[in-house]
């Protein structure tokens, strides 16, 4: 059934996201402006007709289009960025292909791009998942199919979403001028191996439609009283919680995104989605938008966060393998994305974007930099199915929810809870968050999210130390902390403690020897 005219108009949606977007809303229907459709047109019939033949051409077309939708031409340091890869830095052979039949099904997908936006809409019709600004302190959920989102990301690759109001809505750059404006006189072949990425995702997309869903969720944790769902819990409510620990499990190889439990996979984000992703970075957060490049989508609509608030993406899928790190990442090939699908079509792989403190120093060791971070961990790590259980555990104080857990023992060692569903056995995959570039401390930051995901009833932390040497005794301690059967509010208790008197002077030691020095607890 196609969305009535006055339908489409009074879409409160729509109304959101069509400034962001290169398509006009007219007579109650969608469409391209003429000129941008001529343009497209052309592109799709191929370089016998279109003449776009190599990369300084195709930004001569791109500027055009450009021009078509009222905005200024690309500049000239993306012009030339575009020209220097493809006519320089791919293959002859693969230019060709990508000329002669990637970019006219590129542009063939955007032609559709209007009916495409108005099939979204129509099975939104409820106005609960359609596609619209996420601003800020606004919780919701944005549903996608693949194709759409292919479409978005050419919107992007050929840069025509409009840049005016981006900033003032606190949205990050969307269109890809600045990747490929990043290529030149750029030593780091770091760059040139983003772009790969994504023109490998293009390359996979035009060759078979995905038929699948990515949902994007903003997630608020509410600093006032809410019905039926827990606020922004102070250092004295976590002290007093009594949710159990969970399972920690410490691994000094592997990576998060080759987590094969069904997990948060941690996204160590900037406030911005997607970071430097789209200009020069290339740590873990971009690393994961280019090997999953359906991420990028959240970029057009999702706000920048606040200290309150997560960013939760499902269904994105993973096309790309890679090696290395910063400014030795390189793409090495295709990749076949094996995981499942749930029952909304999206692939049960989960990312959880959660930006840590940038260059804390000393809030490291303030109440009240452990207290956003805590909380942004716990945002990112809840769900909004459970709000008025956490408000218990942080209320009532009962360790009334062990039956959540797959594995709580009474003290002869004797299994008292019932086995929890495969739906709810959802853990968390992290590691060392805000650590790098953002110069966290590890230590603190893996006790942090330790008591964040066992807040937020979380079965399991699968912790990924990328060999960090102030982590060596990590796994142990977290096995004395489990057999002494300790609490949220226990662990959160000495973590208090360990801060207040490093911030004094009194200790300069890390917490994991601070807490077991020569095999001495604090704490019996």
């Amino acid at each position: 059934m196609e969305p009535s005219a006055s339908g489409l108009a009074a879409r409160g949606d729509l109304r959101s996201a069509l400034p962001f977007l290169p398509v006009v809303l007219r007579g109650g229907a969608l469409f391209w402006p003429p000129a941008a459709q001529e343009s497209l047109r052309a592109l799709a019939l191929g370089p016998d007709v279109s003449r776009v033949a190599s990369g300084d051409v195709l930004a001569d077309a791109l500027t055009d289009l450009r021009l078509a939708l009222a905005l200024p031409a690309l500049s000239p340091r993306a012009a030339d960025g575009l020209a220097l890869f493809f006519d320089d830095l791919l293959s002859r052979a693969q230019a060709r292909g990508w000329f002669a039949e990637v970019l006219p099904n590129l542009a063939r997908l955007l032609l559709r791009l209007p009916a495409l936006l108005e099939d979204h809409y129509d099975k939104a019709a409820d106005g609960a998942s359609g596609l619209r600004i996420l601003a800020s302190q606004d919780a919701g959920i944005v549903h996608l199919s693949q194709e759409l989102v292919a479409a978005l990301l050419t919107c992007a690759l050929f840069c025509l979403f409009p840049t005016d109001g981006r900033a003032e809505a606190s949205l990050p750059n969307i269109n890809f001028d600045g990747l490929f404006a990043a290529l030149v006189h750029n030593a780091r072949q770091s760059q040139e191996q983003k772009v790969r990425c994504l023109v490998h995702y293009f390359e996979r997309v035009t060759d078979s439609t995905p038929t699948g869903f990515v949902s994007f969720e903003r997630k608020v944790l509410p600093r006032r009283a809410v019905l039926g769902g827990v606020t922004y819990p102070d250092v004295d409510a976590w002290m007093k919680s009594s949710a159990p620990l969970c399972q920690f499990r410490v691994f000094s190889s592997g990576f998060i995104e080759d987590e094969e439990q069904e997990a948060l996979e941690v996204d160590f984000a900037n406030r911005y989605l997607g970071g430097g992703a789209l200009s020069r970075g290339c740590v873990q957060e971009e690393i994961r938008f280019m090997i999953n490049p359906e991420l990028i989508v959240g970029m057009l609509f999702m706000a920048s966060m606040d200290d309150n608030e997560a960013i939760e993406i499902v269904g994105a899928e993973r096309f790309s393998q890679y090696m290395g790190y910063g400014s030795s990442f390189r793409f090495v090939g295709d990749y076949l994305d094996s995981k499942p699908i749930d029952s909304m079509g999206r692939r049960r792989t989960r990312i959880v974007s959660i930006d840590a403190l940038d260059c804390p120093t000393r809030l490291h060791y303030e109440s009240s930099g452990l207290l956003r971070e805590v909380n942004k961990a716990f945002c990112g790590f809840s769900y909004q199915s459970k709000l008025q259980i956490y408000t218990e555990l942080f209320e009532i104080y009962l360790l009334i929810m062990f039956h959540l857990y797959n594995t709580v023992q009474d003290s002869n060692n004797k299994d008292i809870s019932p086995r929890i569903s495969s739906d709810e056995y959802i853990g968390v995959s992290t590691g060392n968050w805000g650590c790098g570039a953002f110069g966290g401390n590890p230590e603190i930051k893996s006790m942090i999210q330790w008591i964040a995901a066992s807040q937020a009833l979380r079965p399991f932390v699968n912790y990924y130390t990328f060999e960090d040497a102030s982590l060596e005794r990590l796994g142990e301690v977290i096995q004395w902390i489990l057999c002494h059967g300790w609490t949220v509010g226990e662990l959160w208790h000495m973590l208090i403690e360990y801060s207040s008197q490093r911030s004094r002077g009194e200790t300069f030691k890390g917490f994991l020897a601070w807490l077991l020095p020569n095999g001495c607890p604090k704490m019996k």
